[in-house]
């Protein structure tokens, strides 16, 4: 259903249309995505679902929780914590981001992350992941702490070659982002048809193709057509921009982005350029507000 947006965030259902929130990944690309997402709950804005992938989905479920300021507070105070992430987490647990650090510790003690909040917001949350042995998709309306705990999260977000593969209901799962970066089409196939979506690359960005493909043939000979998938992903991330670009032409989508490439790196641990990303993307989302109340309140033809 699409929501109008009033000044206390309440919503009214104004036709049977669905309103969304589409988020990339990226890394730590994902603080721009991050103050995008604070601007857009500080103004009220309500969706009734959001997806995320990679970045998109550790950030984005703050979003249903309503957690303004989570994912800028607990980056800055972690980001140069040995247990966070980095080599030597990577040499210990086979995972870049520390699994019982980053996905236990930090959401359950350090910085909890609301869970009665996010069960008790009807907005639904989806994320993104890629099933290794058939290189496809795998989309999950993630439903909190008694669906496996984050372990959804952490697969959208298990970047290759950088990350164990996540198991749960007997997939084996990585990168979201490997398989559908931007899942726009999924989104428009189940109802969503008044979408925002957050990209964390400037306009004129095309992606090209990964220099890694022989060395992930060799990591990965068990999966060829995840491998295939990544061989592929150039292909099909820039037909989805142009897809998106066209939709957007015609005032279908509404889209956030940076002006600019960011600089920031995967495993950034300057708190300066971090804020730095995070204020980019408030500055951005405050340019836009206007046009996201209105494309929200808009009725299709």
């Amino acid at each position: 259903m699409i929501a109008e947006i009033l000044p206390d965030g309440a919503r009214n259902v104004v036709n049977d249309m669905k309103t969304g929130l589409i988020l990339e990944g990226g890394a730590m690309r994902g603080l721009f995505t991050a103050g995008v997402m604070d601007v857009l709950m500080e103004a009220g804005v309500a969706f009734d679902g959001v997806i995320g992938v990679s970045a998109g989905a550790c950030f984005g479920c703050n979003y249903k929780s309503g957690q303004i300021g989570r994912v800028l507070r607990y980056n800055l105070r972690f980001c140069n914590d040995k247990r966070y992430m980095g080599a030597r987490v990577l040499l210990r647990e086979g995972n870049l981001y520390s699994t019982p650090f980053c996905y236990e510790e930090v959401p359950m003690i350090h910085d909890p992350f609301d869970f009665d909040a996010f069960h008790s917001n009807p907005m639904e949350f989806w994320v993104v992941c890629t099933d290794v042995r058939t290189g496809k998709p795998v989309y999950h309306r993630y439903e909190g702490l008694a669906d496996h705990r984050f372990d959804w999260i952490r697969a959208s977000a298990s970047m290759p070659l950088v990350s164990r593969t996540v198991q749960i209901d007997g997939q084996k799962l990585l990168d979201g982002g490997i398989s559908d970066s931007v899942p726009v089409d999924f989104f428009e196939s189940i109802g969503y048809d008044r979408n925002v979506v957050v990209l964390t690359q400037p306009k004129e960005y095309r992606k090209e193709k990964n220099p890694l493909i022989p060395l992930m043939r060799l990591r990965y000979p068990k999966y060829p057509a995840m491998v295939d998938a990544m061989a592929r992903r150039h292909i099909a991330y820039n037909r989805t921009l142009d897809r998106i670009a066209d939709r957007e032409r015609r005032g279908e989508l509404l889209v956030i982005r940076p002006k600019a490439a960011l600089d920031i790196s995967k495993t950034e641990k300057d708190p300066k350029k971090l804020r730095g990303v995070y204020d980019q993307g408030r500055e951005a989302a405050l340019e836009a507000l206007d046009r996201v109340r209105s494309f929200l309140k808009e009725e299709r033809l």
